[in-house]
């Protein structure tokens, strides 16, 4: 199992990936996640290390690519799917976790985007955008194995309704310029 952390609020995310890790997952993280990650000693691989390239365009660009949208949005019951995922070397991850920075400090287009793909395909992906919810996915993945399907339908429904509240705050930010 594999999941992707990249926080702009880094409240309990070290407890959380800490946590993931002592469950067996796998974490993947964009690099200023990952630098906090590796401090507190969470063993953590780059986003670019599964995207094959590093952050461009001032850091405009780091999570968008084939290799991560297409882990998240591949059906992983269609054979069609699951063929040109192994024909590209797309490998799944199961979890995101992200929030966005706030419109002032820059327009998040990757973190919506990752959340978005992930609240889409929420059969397969785990999406967390609320620090909140870390405890509560936790408990289940710990007494469970797994997170039902009617809660990982509750954390895709957040989603929408964050990054529907995201877009209206970047409209008011931009619309007061």
């Amino acid at each position: 199992m594999r999941a992707l952390i990249s926080v702009y609020n880094k409240e309990g995310i070290v407890e959380f990936a800490k946590e993931l890790r002592e469950l067996g997952w796998e974490i993947i993280a964009s690099r200023g996640t990952a630098k906090i990650l590796r401090k507190a000693k969470v063993k953590t691989k780059e986003v670019e290390e599964i995207n094959g390239f590093p952050p461009i365009f001032g850091g405009r660009l780091k999570t968008i690519s084939p290799k991560i949208e297409g882990a998240l949005l591949f059906d992983r019951k269609n054979k069609k799917h699951q063929k040109e995922a192994k024909k590209f070397g797309i490998e799944p991850i199961d979890m995101v976790v992200c929030n966005f920075y706030p419109p002032e400090k820059g327009i998040d287009i990757g973190g919506p985007t990752m959340a978005r793909a992930a609240a889409k395909n929420y059969k397969y992906v785990i999406v967390i955008v609320d620090p909140k919810d870390y405890p509560r996915v936790i408990d289940f993945l710990k007494r469970k194995g797994k997170v039902p399907l009617s809660f990982r339908l509750k954390l895709a429904r957040k989603v929408f309704l964050k990054t529907a509240r995201y877009d209206r705050a970047i409209l008011e930010f931009i619309g007061n310029k």
